[in-house]
């Protein structure tokens, strides 16, 4: 199980395919050529709306919202839908594997989780041996006595180390001296493991080519019966932030292993020195990884279940922190050093998005207002182009996780509401929290974890 530095994913393990196959580059090319389909149907069809708004901004004011608002909206869309549509991925050649590995989790006063996420780790179809390094990251609780009690009781190897420093990444690093298998997963201690997670995420790095490092798991929400905060994020989870890590293990380059549940080879991380002290610290790795000319890859089989937040205050810290991490990685890795060139498309795509959330928040937000007293200079009946396509890239995936899940006998939870407002209202908290988020990072404010 070797990892072959600076290696070349473009020319390195490549297999005969059969006649139906369509190669990464064809794939990347159609999508495209249909992105841009669409975005010149839709200038075409809002050209009127871009001339009335324009006698009121001004025309160069007039194009900059637009685009925010429709056109490359309508064009990354487009992209995705026809990506997932052709989207085909390999068969895991190994079923049952047998590699010993080790788990991490590190732990803040989880004293009432941390019992059941060992209990999960427990009851794993997997046939190695499964070690797991508790990291207890200067908790005020009894987590580390609870999590010993765990492992005994349900029969795991569990060791538990400290680390005082608080910071998820120093706690990581600490624990991996102790690591002395090839293969490790970090996990967060409130992510609960579907029973084939851990077979099916060591398999998909089994039939990956030697170069792929990570492999991202899936992970979806655990407390979808809260309130409609984590009824949203349930959809936002199992449709958006699924079928963005789709798009990218499509074109080789999956750009977060996320620390709730992902796998590594061990050396890979060492190698990078390890974890960075940054607040997104799985972003910053999984690019470095990238930028070794490594590839990450997605296994949506391999399930997992969080807890999101249900207070609209914490959910404002973790998705302002998700959005300064990113800005975070473009500081450190700069998309156009990334070796793989889909891994560079994808990176540089990061660039958009503060754009895209600061339009939305400084312009369509106020402009929907303005509709309702009948203004329609931004929101209007062309803004509703977007609508039909980011429906049927929902209902594409859709029928995608609709299929994972009768795989692995699990049954989706009805959740219409939640859908709706998912639709329809999602993107109108996430943008202004991410803007603060991209604030917080210009302004370098002090970090919050939690």
């Amino acid at each position: 199980m070797s990892l072959q530095p600076e290696s070349n994913p473009m020319t390195e393990n490549k297999k005969p395919q059969k006649d139906n196959y369509l190669p990464i580059k064809s794939k990347f090319l159609i999508s495209h050529g249909v992105a841009m389909l669409w975005m010149c149907l839709s200038i075409w069809l809002s050209l009127p709306w871009l001339r009335e708004l324009g006698e009121i901004t001004g025309m160069l004011l007039a194009v900059v919202i637009i685009m925010g608002i429709s056109y490359i909206p309508g064009y990354m869309n487009a992209f995705m839908v026809c990506s997932l549509l052709i989207d085909r991925q390999p068969e895991l050649k190994v079923r049952h594997p047998e590699e010993p590995l080790t788990i991490l989790i590190a732990c803040h006063n989880e004293e009432q989780g941390i019992g059941e996420t060992i209990r999960y780790i427990a009851d794993q179809d997997y046939d190695g041996h499964i070690r797991v390094i508790v990291i207890d990251n200067n908790s005020t609780d009894k987590t580390a006595e609870a999590a010993r009690l765990a492992g005994v009781e349900h029969r795991v190897d569990v060791t538990v180390i400290a680390e005082s420093t608080p910071g998820k990444n120093h706690a990581l690093n600490t624990a991996l001296p102790h690591v002395e298998t090839e293969l490790m997963i970090t996990l967060d201690a409130d992510t609960l493991l579907h029973k084939s997670a851990i077979r099916h995420i060591v398999s998909r790095m089994l039939t990956s080519p030697a170069d792929v490092c990570a492999v991202a798991g899936a992970v979806l929400v655990r407390n979808s019966r809260g309130n409609l905060l984590a009824r949203m994020q349930e959809w936002d989870y199992f449709l958006g932030i699924a079928s963005i890590k789709r798009l990218q293990g499509l074109f080789q380059g999956t750009l977060v292993a996320q620390g709730a549940f992902s796998l590594f080879k061990t050396e890979a991380v060492r190698s990078v020195g390890g974890w960075p002290d940054a607040i997104g610290e799985d972003i910053v790795l999984t690019w470095r990884f990238l930028g070794k000319n490594w590839r990450v890859y997605f296994e949506p089989l391999a399930v997992a279940f969080t807890d999101v937040p249900e207070s609209f205050l914490h959910f404002v810290r973790q998705r302002s922190r998700w959005a300064r991490g990113m800005i975070e990685a473009l500081k450190i890795i700069k998309p156009w050093q990334q070796p793989i060139p889909y891994v560079r498309y994808l990176t540089s795509c990061n660039y958009i998005m503060p754009y895209l959330d600061f339009i939305y928040t400084l312009f369509w937000m106020p402009g929907l207002v303005l509709a309702f007293f009948g203004y329609y200079w931004i929101v209007g009946p062309f803004t509703l182009f977007v609508l039909p396509l980011t429906l049927l890239q929902n209902y594409t995936l859709y029928r995608y996780q609709r299929n994972v899940f009768r795989t692995l006998n699990l049954r989706i939870r009805k959740n219409r509401f939640g859908f709706i407002l998912y639709v329809l209202c999602y993107q109108m908290i996430m943008s202004p929290v991410s803007v603060w988020g991209y604030m917080q990072e210009f302004f370098q404010l002090k970090r919050v974890w939690k």
